[in-house]
């Protein structure tokens, strides 16, 4: 039987060559945990959703304890029984959809304006001199102060509605799509001319991609712009809507129905802005952000 002696001085070079190899290791793991330290962290499934639901809480508890009026402010069962019966009779519905028309068709004209100026703005000096400065002028005046301007023109009707909406909702996505194009980088054009791309391609292939981030930033206030000029535009000689419900509501004291109302805009803009969040995720997934 044949026994091996003990290096001392193999040993130690063995454990110098380990620690060799791992050092970098333990180096890129330590960097790996520094950069998840400095960031925000892991994405939280349905986030978007702990403030409303906190509020909610906070809401409840104090109903319960008697900390809150109820004729100042209901109960949050209160409110969700006043709901299930302007369900039932059908109310509810009949002016959701009503303000829901309204608010689709002045984001849709809206963006499509927005979009259009933008891109004459943003791809021409001629046009950018032309349109920014209208732009800005706009830009200063609210879209509420129209109002009796809009009514003289255009009456009470359905079109001056959607016009307000409209105007609520170019500017932003001019703004932000046009600060997408100006800050394209200048090698992407030089590049563009070098392999002999046209206008069209140049637009298609260049300019879109790079303004895109731009726009959908725009996107999210334009959708909040349209909710809040839809609340104004629809207590304005509304016969329908969520507004008219709540104006109506405030004539009899009925504080339940008007804060249905609330919480009905309220969840209009959370959904709509978490689905313009997760097309610009879905869309803009090539991006490696700090909070991805």
């Amino acid at each position: 039987m044949s026994t091996t002696a003990f290096d001392p001085r193999a040993a130690a070079a063995t454990a110098t060559d380990d620690a060799a190899v791992s050092s970098p290791r333990l180096h890129a793991r330590a960097r790996a945990r520094a950069r998840k330290r400095l960031g925000p962290g892991r994405p939280i499934p349905y986030g978007w959703t702990l403030g409303p639901l906190l509020l909610l809480a906070l809401w409840a508890a104090g109903s319960g304890a008697g900390l809150i009026d109820a004729r100042s402010l209901p109960a949050p069962w209160t409110i969700a029984g006043a709901a299930g019966d302007l369900i039932a009779d059908g109310r509810l519905q009949s002016n959701f959809a009503t303000s829901a028309q309204r608010a689709l068709l002045g984001l849709l004209f809206g963006t499509a304006a927005g979009l259009l100026l933008a891109l004459v703005s943003g791809l021409s000096r001629l046009g950018e001199g032309i349109v920014d400065g209208p732009v800005q002028i706009k830009r200063a005046i609210p879209s509420l102060a129209l109002i009796p301007l809009l009514v003289l023109w255009f009456g009470i009707g359905e079109t001056m509605k959607v016009i307000t909406i409209a105007l609520g909702v170019f500017v932003p996505i001019y703004i932000h799509t046009h600060n997408g194009l100006r800050t394209i980088d200048n090698r992407y054009s030089e590049l563009a001319e070098t392999v002999r791309l046209s206008r069209i391609q140049f637009v298609r292939h260049v300019v879109l991609p790079g303004a895109l981030p731009g726009f959908l930033l725009g996107l999210r206030f334009a959708v909040t712009a349209a909710w809040l000029a839809l609340v104004v535009v629809e207590q304005v000689n509304a016969t329908s809507g969520i507004g008219y419900m709540m104006e109506l509501a405030r004539t009899y004291g009925q504080t339940d129905v008007i804060i249905v109302g609330l919480v009905v805009y309220g969840l209009l803009g959370l959904v709509s802005d978490a689905l313009v969040r997760l097309v610009e995720r879905r869309t803009l997934a090539w991006r490696r952000p700090l909070a991805g």
